[in-house]
Order: C-alpha cells, then sequence, then structure tokens
C-alpha cells in the first residue's frame, strides 16, 4: 500500500487524512480538538504548544503499518494566524488567529503609515484588516514589546506545523499572500509594508518554496515523536482555503469553491492576480501555481448556530422548520455579525433582526432568515468576482452547511451558479494529501499537473442547478437584506 498523508490544522480542530493513491480510497483518518482564547476585546489565540499536542494526538490514532506506508506529506492550516517564534523556535507569545478583532486600531495605525488604504492596495494588493497576519505582529509590538524583542521567526499555522515536521522555516505563496506582509502581483515579500512595522521584519519571514516542492522532509525528531519515516517529503502546503481549493478541484479558471464553515468563503483559481480595488475580494496567491481571489465573512453558520440554539432544535428540525417558510422569510433579514465581520469591513459589527411585524415573527422566518444570511454575505463577494471580469461557471460546495439540501438549494438560487457536491468530505486535509502527491512526484521525475490530479483523485456528485422563478425572487430578498446593510452598516463603523 502505499499513501500520503494530508494534515489540516483548524481553528477548532487538527485533522488528519492518510489517503491511498493507488485504489484511490481513504485509508486512515483522525482528529482531535483545539481550544480557544477568548476574551470581550476580540481576542482570539491558542498556544502553539497545543498544536504540537494534537498532531502527535492524530497520528497516534492511526495504525503503525499505515503510518509507514506513508510516502509524502502536506499540510493545511488555518490562514493568517501568527505564530512569533524566538531564535531557538519558540514560542514568544500565544497565536494570534484570523478571526481575532483586537487589532483594529494597528490596521489604522498602518494604513496611515502607508499613505491610506489606496497606497496598500497599490503596493501589495491587499488592504489592513484585522484578520491578516501584519496587524497582528503590530500588535505584539504595541502590547508586548519584551516578546518582540525576542521575535525572530515570523510563522503561519500551517508553517509551524511543517517547521514541527522538518525543523526547517519555509513559506509558500499562498498562505504568504494572506499576511499583508507580500506583495501578490510580485509574489514575493514586500519589503515597503516590512518596514511599516520595523526595519528587521522581513528578516524573520521564512523563504519561500514553490506549491510543488518540498519544505523539507520528515527529522529525526519529528520520526521518533510522531511514529513516521524519517525523510519522508513534506509538501509546501498552504492555507486551508488554498488547499480546499486543491481538495475540490478548484484549479482552473471559473470554477469556484464555497466553504460553509463557521467563517464563510468564495474563493477561485485565475491565471492571472485579480486586485480588487474595493477591498472586499482578498487578492490571493493559490498553491497549486497561480492565483486565488477570495471573500471571507467570519459569521457562516454562526447565525443557524445560534437560532438554533435559541429555538431549542437539532440541525434537521432547524432545516425543517426554515423549509416551511418563503424565499425572503416573509421579509425578515437577519445581518449575522455576532462577531463582528470581516466582509464588510466592520470589525465592530453586531447581528440583527429586521423586518419583524406581528404577522411573520415566526420559528419559520427565523430559522430561513439565519439560513440565507450566510448565503446573502457570499453574494458580496459573487458580485465582487463578477465585476472584475470572472466568469463563474461552477460552485463546489464543502464545509458543514454543505452538507443540508435546503441551503444546497438556497446557494444555488441565490447565486444563480449551478452547484456542485462534493462525495468526500475534509477538503482542506485533502488538498494537503494531493499536493504531497504532486510533490512526491515531481521530486521523483514524474511531471504531472495539479489539474490531471485533481481530475483523477477529487470525487465530485450531484449538481443543483438554479430555479428561474427562485432565482428572481431570492434577487428580491438580497435587495431587502442590502437595504438593511446599508442602513445599519454606518452604526459599526
Amino acid at each position: 500500500m502505499k499513501t500520503v498523508c494530508g494534515i489540516d490544522l483548524g481553528t477548532q480542530s487538527c485533522k488528519l487524512v492518510v489517503y491511498d493513491f493507488e485504489k484511490k480510497k481513504i485509508a486512515a483518518q483522525s482528529s482531535a480538538p483545539v481550544d480557544i482564547i477568548a476574551r470581550n476585546d476580540g481576542t482570539r489565540e491558542q498556544k502553539a504548544e497545543w498544536y504540537d499536542e494534537v498532531l502527535k494526538t492524530c497520528f497516534e490514532k492511526i495504525d503503525k503499518k499505515i503510518k509507514n506506508s506513508i510516502a509524502a506529506i502536506g499540510v493545511s492550516g488555518q490562514q493568517h494566524g501568527f505564530v512569533p517564534l524566538d531564535e531557538k523556535g519558540k514560542p514568544v507569545y500565544n497565536v494570534k488567529l484570523w478571526c481575532d478583532t483586537s487589532t483594529a486600531v494597528e490596521c489604522e495605525e498602518l494604513t496611515k503609515a502607508a499613505g491610506g488604504e489606496k497606497k496598500l492596495i497599490e503596493k501589495a494588493g491587499l488592504p489592513m484588516r484585522p484578520g491578516y497576519t501584519a496587524p497582528k505582529v503590530q500588535w505584539l509590538k504595541n502590547h508586548k514589546p519584551a516578546a518582540f524583542e525576542k521575535l525572530r521567526h515570523i510563522l503561519l499555522p500551517h508553517n509551524y506545523i511543517n517547521f514541527l515536521l522538518t525543523g526547517e522555516y519555509w513559506a509558500e505563496y499562498g498562505d504568504a499572500s494572506g499576511t499583508a506582509l507580500f506583495n501578490v502581483r510580485e509574489r514575493k515579500w514586500s519589503s515597503a509594508i516590512c518596514k511599516l512595522i520595523s526595519p528587521d521584519i522581513e528578516k524573520y519571514l521564512p523563504p519561500l518554496t514553490a506549491s510543488e516542492k518540498t519544505a523539507g522532509a520528515v527529522s529525526k525528531a519529528a520520526a521518533d515523536l510522531f511514529g513516521l519515516n524519517e525523510g519522508t517529503p513534506v509538501s509546501s502546503g498552504g492555507g486551508d482555503n488554498m488547499m480546499s481549493a486543491i481538495g475540490t478541484g478548484a484549479v482552473r479558471d471559473g470554477f469556484l469553491t464555497m466553504s460553509l464553515g463557521t467563517s464563510g468563503t468564495l474563493f477561485g483559481f485565475s491565471n492571472i492576480p485579480v486586485i480588487d480595488p474595493t477591498g472586499n475580494l482578498a487578492a490571493f496567491c493559490s498553491s497549486s501555481g497561480g492565483w486565488l481571489p477570495l471573500l471571507c465573512t467570519m459569521n457562516c453558520t454562526v447565525a443557524s448556530e445560534e437560532f438554533r440554539k435559541l429555538l431549542a432544535l437539532d440541525v434537521k428540525a432547524f432545516d425543517a422548520q426554515a423549509e416551511k417558510a418563503p424565499i425572503g422569510a416573509d421579509g425578515i433579514a437577519i445581518l449575522p455579525f455576532f462577531n463582528g465581520e470581516r466582509t464588510p469591513n466592520l470589525p465592530n459589527g453586531r447581528a440583527s433582526v429586521n423586518g419583524i411585524t406581528a404577522a411573520n415573527f415566526k420559528n419559520e422566518n427565523l430559522a430561513r432568515a439565519a439560513l440565507e444570511s450566510a448565503i446573502f454575505g457570499m453574494r458580496i463577494g459573487l458580485d465582487g468576482f463578477i465585476s472584475l471580469g470572472f466568469k463563474p461557471k461552477e460552485i463546489r460546495l464543502t464545509g458543514g452547511g454543505a452538507k443540508s439540501p435546503l441551503w444546497q438549494s438556497i446557494a444555488a438560487n441565490a447565486l444563480n451558479v449551478p452547484i456542485r457536491i462534493l462525495t468526500g468530505s475534509e477538503a482542506a486535509a485533502m488538498g494537503g494529501a494531493i499536493q504531497a502527491l504532486w510533490c512526491l512526484e515531481s521530486s521523483n521525475g514524474k511531471k504531472n499537473s495539479i489539474e490531471a490530479l485533481t481530475d483523477e483523485h477529487v470525487e465530485l456528485g450531484a449538481t443543483i442547478k438554479p430555479d428561474r422563478k427562485s432565482v428572481t425572487q431570492y434577487n428580491e430578498a438580497y435587495a431587502v437584506y442590502s437595504k438593511y446593510l446599508g442602513a445599519l452598516k454606518p452604526l459599526y463603523i
């Protein structure tokens, strides 16, 4: 048996998939939860040591014989998290996560220093947003000066897992492009942005490697700790969205992936840089050789989960309630900003229920509006894609929300694009496994494209096509949602 291993270090858990690429089936998988430190000021942090522990736990759950069959490893990680290490590779402070909104002041500080948001987009392709890595580094400088003095290595979560496995410091273009310390057009670290924080920052960033290349090989220490074979190649890896693009086969122009999880993302492959002057779409690079324009909302399944708890319903019962309501929830529109919001840029945003009357204030309408709010957030991004010349052919749906037939239907009709369901789960971990296979074949002198590999190894299911009447009704419902968003947005700026 010959296998490759995909690791996905997410916000709430670490998942591991061992894939038999000869038989095209999952040989083993495991997972372990990761805790979060949360404070009322928007702080969302983890400890790097927790990553060591969950990775060890995941590998311990895999049979030794299967572990011995692993020929290459690929790592996916939650984007933007700042893992600050000293010269010996030890953490100097906690890992600040993508969902940490406590750095809004630092975003303003860096934007002003750069000469404004327009200048930032010109220099690097991205504005400063609380989710990105650059303001987190500035936060460490402002609030933890002693830790900042010890800082010698700036890693992202997936880079850190690669470091645990290999003992080497590397980054790749996809995940690096989400730091706001990177020039997306030129595909290199941005000296101009780094200097806004400190003259030494660029020296602390890891060297870059191409997507199909290695980030080193499993060290003896890692082999002993995780029960792996020393010398096993570790591919460059990437951010979770970049790996999900590979794991869903969105590696060609026109194909989009939409992930419905705690956060919502919509992204698609492009052969050329896609720079959004509004900043709503992040101008990322892909981890398969091109670019990956992306929308991220911080509140996707959050609204449905909160209202589900409020109504004391399980997932199936909640969907059943929502199905009773008409498209547009009889005029009720929910702005789902329970955690602030990234797109639109409202770090101080608050959730609200709008359009309530004595006639429509019903459980089924609240349930429907909660589900619709997640997709309306995605439509903001799709409209941005289309305005920049991107022509969507198909959206591939992944994430926990993708399992809901009702949500699948809402997505197809509210976005007016065919929705393709994926047979397999764990798109990010599977993307890591396929990238590891790409790296393995490249290192063995075999020329194979990432497109060919995804065609061969990504399992696709049914297609849900838009219904013309429902599309018209959703255009009207989205106009109502947009009206409330426009009216309430100034309260949160």
